[in-house]
């Protein structure tokens, strides 16, 4: 049987939404560290779909639904059962509706994004990404909970982290896509992947901990970059206080 180039990108797809379902499983049974593993796993073969699509040319609607439809099991649905059962189940009511936000806000970033793609791949994008709200919660679950933080101070913390990056994703906060990968985007953005590198490089060399402040900056970086335009557009442009300068 001869398998269509087509569908070694939804392999990779699959495989993000079966970890997503990895996730869950692990979490319901206490195993909560490998719960996050998996959702990390995830990311993973997020990342390669999309990258085997443009190495193949294989990019399709299809392929952008079926990647949503995964994004929602791993990075929505996953996260929120994991934020559920290691953080809030003994708050009841009021802790099943704070972990749900983060299933709930990530299906409305994803819809939003798909409503708003041009073509198959995005330079920019509104909000922070779900992959990267799991993963804020994954990294801070494996490398600060009960090592760092005690389980107290971890509630209150996921509180302030769960209600700040689902209001996130949905934000309209700019933030700028991963360069795709090919000789002229490389040579164009060597500065960007060289320090992606040494984002990489600190993170293993600090077994992870360093993980949790990057995303938590990244996430703040988009606001910062919205402050900054706002701050460009007022201030008024040289030839203008030349001008008033003179008349003065």
């Amino acid at each position: 049987m001869i398998v269509s180039k087509k569908f070694i990108p939804s392999l990779f797809t699959i495989l993000n939404a079966f970890c997503g379902f990895l996730s869950i499983v692990n979490a319901s049974n206490g195993q909560f560290e490998s719960a996050a593993w998996f959702i990390i796993y995830a990311t993973l073969f997020d990342m390669f779909d999309g990258f085997v699509a443009r190495l193949l040319h294989t990019s399709s609607d299809f392929g952008v639904e079926l990647d949503s439809l995964s994004d929602v099991i791993s990075f929505g649905a996953a996260p929120s059962f994991l934020v559920y059962s290691l953080f809030f189940k003994n708050y009841e009511g009021i802790g099943l509706a704070i972990a749900s936000l983060v299933l709930v806000f990530s299906a409305i970033r994803l819809a939003r994004f798909n409503t708003e793609l041009i073509g198959h791949d995005k330079d920019k994008f509104k909000g922070i990404p779900t992959t990267i709200a799991a993963l804020t919660v994954c990294t801070y679950t494996l490398f600060y909970h009960e090592k760092i933080f005690s389980k107290n101070q971890s509630e209150y913390i996921m509180f302030i982290l769960v209600i700040s990056i689902s209001l996130m994703m949905v934000s309209r906060f700019s933030y700028f896509a991963l360069p795709k990968i090919n000789k002229r985007t490389i040579r164009k953005n060597i500065p960007f992947i060289i320090a992606v590198l040494i984002i990489f490089v600190i993170i293993a060399f600090t077994k992870g901990i360093a993980a949790f402040p990057f995303l938590i900056l990244y996430t703040l970086s988009g606001i910062l970059m919205s402050f900054i335009k706002i701050f460009i557009k007022k201030k008024p442009p040289k030839a203008n206080i030349r001008a008033q300068v003179r008349l003065s």
